[in-house]
């Protein structure tokens, strides 16, 4: 029996907020973020959960990076959005009710404003989200920890992709563990 805050891999979805290229220059870290969130993908390919991406304006915001680019299939089905929110898209908000899940695992560019809107408008949805800190990224460091603060307060669990992966993982017996593992070393 697990705790209920903990991942389950038969309710979790991944969700990969605007990682594009416009905010490469502008992101500390743009490199980790991007590696750390490559591995989050794999694994939620891996194990063969849903993942939903959204793209921030991409008209001016430029695409999805393509480092991620490289590892999603040619015909997967992008959320492009003005909101700030995933959530105030509705072909973001009819992917994710049609996976059925309840858990959001949760990455993405900029962790005070898309990332923060959304998991909060999720969690207005009865999501429980789940945080990848190792994963998101703002231009200024206290805005990403000020967000990572009020998410937290308001029910966000806070993650990082490793604990996430085993997490659905549960045992070392697990199918795909070997997979997972390679991913993380």
């Amino acid at each position: 029996m697990s705790h209920p805050r903990v991942l389950d891999r038969n309710r979790t979805a991944l969700v990969v907020v605007d990682i594009q290229e416009a905010f490469r220059p502008v992101i500390p870290e743009f490199d980790r973020i991007v590696s750390r969130a490559k591995i989050a993908i794999q694994g939620f390919q891996i194990l063969e959960l849903p993942i939903i991406i959204t793209e921030q304006y991409p008209k001016g915001l430029g695409r999805t990076i393509d480092e991620l680019l490289e590892i999603i299939p040619d015909d997967f089905d992008f959320i492009e959005k003005t909101a700030f929110s995933s959530c105030g898209a509705q072909p973001f908000y009819e992917q994710l009710r049609a996976t059925d899940v309840s858990q959001v695992v949760l990455c993405g560019i900029e962790t005070h404003v898309c990332v923060n809107q959304t998991a909060h408008d999720l969690l207005t949805e009865a999501f429980e989200v789940h945080i990848l800190n190792d994963a998101v990224g703002s231009r200024y460091e206290q805005d990403k920890a000020t967000a990572i603060s009020k998410m937290r307060m308001n029910g966000v669990v806070p993650s990082c992709v490793e604990m996430a992966l085993f997490e659905l993982l549960r045992d070392s017996k697990a199918d795909h563990f070997k997979e997972i593992q390679n991913l993380i070393k």
